[in-house]
């Protein structure tokens, strides 16, 4: 015996607790969403979601030292350590002696990480499922969305 197909429950425009737990559940959705498309569009660049976050976090005009990078990261040195032996290994980043401190290296983008960063940044603002939105959706939802995330995207948002 089949079961009834499950009929979404909206709720009434005066249920608030309703209406934002339903809100909630679609923006996690939607974040789901460009995260798979992200995934997949970085994978077609190379690189595993974790590389192309390091490497977004860099920035190519100011080395910065593997321990700062695992700040901005939020992980573990020992992780970045791997992440930057990828991006390494794929010519995106050298490791350099710190001219200021020479017990210390840093991570310095190459011209060919420069390129990959820029082609991450691509993927990262890619708004393809907002294609059906026309220009004054766009600005009332970047609205609503720049005001409940305090007014920006905290430090750590990103890919």
């Amino acid at each position: 015996m089949s079961r009834p197909p499950l009929i979404p429950v909206v709720p009434n425009r005066t249920d608030r607790p309703g209406l934002a737990g339903d809100a909630v559940r679609r923006i996690m959705h939607v974040a789901a969403a460009l995260r798979h498309h992200q995934d997949l569009d970085i994978a077609a660049l190379g690189l595993t979601p974790a590389v192309a976050r390091a490497l977004y976090q860099l920035d190519p005009d100011r080395p910065l030292p593997a321990r700062d990078l695992a700040e901005q990261l939020r992980c573990d040195r020992s992780n970045v350590t791997a992440l930057v032996d990828k991006l390494e290994q794929a010519g995106l980043v050298e490791r350099r002696v710190d001219p200021a401190d020479r017990r210390q290296k840093t991570l310095v983008v190459t011209d060919a990480g420069r390129l990959m960063r820029e082609r991450v940044h691509r993927v990262l603002s890619d708004s393809r499922l907002l294609a059906g939105l026309d220009t004054e959706e766009l600005a009332v939802l970047r609205d609503l969305v720049w005001k409940v995330s305090d007014g920006g995207c905290p430090q750590d948002c990103g890919p």
